[in-house]
């Protein structure tokens, strides 16, 4: 999708990297404040009135004819914004059919908010798995977000208690992979004897030469081949050892279990 509003796992955990860490709950608040304040001039922009007008015409039984943007759509749909249930329910049906846009799945995005915090709220946000619980957050907005993208065009009577059903599932996956991954490296925390070279993980690493994955399959040779401490790792890399610690366990779910 177009301008960037599509957000992936990957780029979601990338994003809110880039945002201050102040404590667990600040940053969560961070990460909600900020894609609060980013929807606001989103869905006031020329292409959220292109795709309202769109929406709009497409399903006139939904009467928005008053409003002027995606905005106002978002509006609607919060408690409080004038429609019951079952009106807002066939709003939300509306949008995931017209999500093929980006605007418009940011707008369901921003919708399914309150929604995906409490997915995370009833998985405890990762507890005993996930160090900082705004992680579990930010991997619960981009797997929402690529749901959204796998969904694209559906018509659901229940698209939201679906939407956040599937979310629950794939990040109850992810934190099972998280758990496994913490498991298989566990060994490499607490020892620094380096693996054997004749490890099939060698292989594996050296695959990811003159890849996207270079830097990161580099670190992860040197922390497990060599032994090398995460904190002096962290230090040529200049990055802080929390960070390249959540860095190479993605690395590790994604491309080494």
């Amino acid at each position: 999708m177009k301008n960037g509003l599509v957000l992936s796992a990957e780029n979601v955990v990338n994003w809110c990297a880039t945002r201050p860490v102040l404590g667990a709950m600040t940053t969560k608040s961070d990460v909600l404040g900020q894609l609060r304040r980013e929807w606001a001039r989103v869905g006031r922009t020329s292409e959220a009135r292109r795709a309202f007008e769109i929406l709009n015409s497409r399903h006139p039984s939904l009467g928005l004819g008053s409003l002027n943007d995606l905005c106002d759509v978002v509006k609607l749909l919060e408690r409080g914004g004038g429609r019951c249930v079952l009106e807002r329910a066939q709003i939300v049906r509306a949008l995931l059919e017209e999500s093929g846009d980006a605007t418009i799945h940011r707008a369901l995005l921003q919708t399914l908010l309150p929604g995906i915090v409490s997915v995370c709220r009833q998985l405890r946000f990762g507890e005993g798995i996930i160090d900082d619980p705004s992680e579990t957050l930010t991997m619960a907005l981009g797997l929402a977000s690529e749901l959204l993208v796998d969904w694209s065009g559906e018509s659901r009577q229940y698209a939201a208690p679906d939407i956040l059903s599937a979310l629950r599932g794939r990040l109850r996956r992810w934190l099972l992979k998280e758990k496994a991954a913490r498991r298989s490296l566990s060994y490499f925390e607490a020892h620094d004897e380096p693996a054997r070279e004749d490890s099939p993980l060698l292989a594996r690493l050296v695959s990811f030469r003159g890849s996207q994955y270079e830097r990161i399959a580099r670190i992860t040779y040197a922390r497990v081949f060599e032994g090398r401490s995460l904190r002096e790792l962290a230090s040529e890399d200049r990055t802080a050892p929390g960070s390249l610690q959540a860095e190479l366990q993605h690395f590790a779910v994604r491309h080494l279990i």
